[in-house]
């Protein structure tokens, strides 16, 4: 499976809102889930939303239920995670994965996290 390689990172300042974006392989974007996690210096990888193969289903972690949203363009080979009302805590390299399996505390399994995005977030 090819990795998907994120991007749309960059420099904002706190209140902003920023969407990253994943370009998927046009012979399988619409057959796996996909996942959205990211890494702050010194802290473990944070898991921050997944959805379904059809887009239908859409999953977060408590903490960033409100001001994330995960979506997807299966027409367009898409995967899209909006950003708002970002906060220096948010701070962080984002990354996008395909899904396979079922996990209790992710709904899919993530193996291959792959390249990430930089976002940086200033008061």
């Amino acid at each position: 499976q090819v990795q998907l390689v994120p991007s749309g990172g960059g420099w904002v300042q706190s209140g902003d809102s920023l969407r990253l974006s994943c370009a998927a392989d046009g012979r399988t974007a619409s057959y796996y889930p996909v996942g959205w996690s990211r890494t702050a210096p010194g802290e473990e990888r944070e898991w921050i939303a997944a959805i379904d193969p059809s887009g239908g289903s859409t999953y977060y972690a408590d903490s960033m239920k409100g001001r994330f949203t995960i979506s997807r363009d299966n027409a367009k080979n898409m995967l899209y995670l909006q950003m708002n009302n970002l906060k220096p805590d948010d701070t962080g390299v984002y990354y996008c994965a395909w899904g396979q399996g079922y996990s209790a505390t992710t709904y899919f399994n993530f193996y291959d996290w792959g390249q990430g995005t930089q976002v940086t977030v200033s008061s």
